[in-house]
């Protein structure tokens, strides 16, 4: 067995002894006889509630939309997959995907580009040719909501 610290063993004492009396050091002392340790069941060790993995986008398109760009002009590109006026955001995310926000952007001149459909690129909203992976052309693309 090994030995225990007695910072470790005094934090072990006071998780098991419950509702027993203080004794000297301000310890719990458990009412089992003296020199057994008493260690609470599974059953009464509080659940532990686990983390759910991040919403993740979903593939809209295996290409990139080409879009006419305005100096000044506020977009906000659909950042989760799930927008049925793509590439742009429609709000869909509130419901389906909470926890992706669409990207919000101002181009500072005029210009055509390529945003990104499958959601998957490195430089949003712009699109980096991450379609032509072999992981975005094999998925499938999911019904719209």
């Amino acid at each position: 067995m090994l030995p225990l610290r007695p910072a470790a063993l005094v934090t072990l004492m006071r998780a098991a002894a419950g509702g027993g009396r203080r004794g000297a050091g301000g310890v719990r002392r458990c009412r089992d006889p003296p020199g057994v340790l008493h260690i609470p069941s599974l059953s009464s060790v509080p659940q532990v509630r686990r983390c759910s993995a991040p919403p993740q986008p979903v593939i809209a398109a295996k290409q990139p939309f080409p879009v006419e760009l305005k100096a000044g002009k506020k977009y906000a590109w659909c950042a989760c997959g799930h927008s049925r006026s793509q590439p742009f955001c429609d709000g869909t995310h509130k419901k389906v995907t909470p926890g992706i926000s669409p990207l919000r952007f101002t181009p500072e001149e005029d210009k055509m580009a390529w945003l990104c459909g499958c959601k998957r690129t490195r430089s949003p909203p712009y699109c980096d040719g991450t379609h032509k992976e072999e992981a975005v052309q094999s998925a499938q693309l999911s019904a719209q909501p």
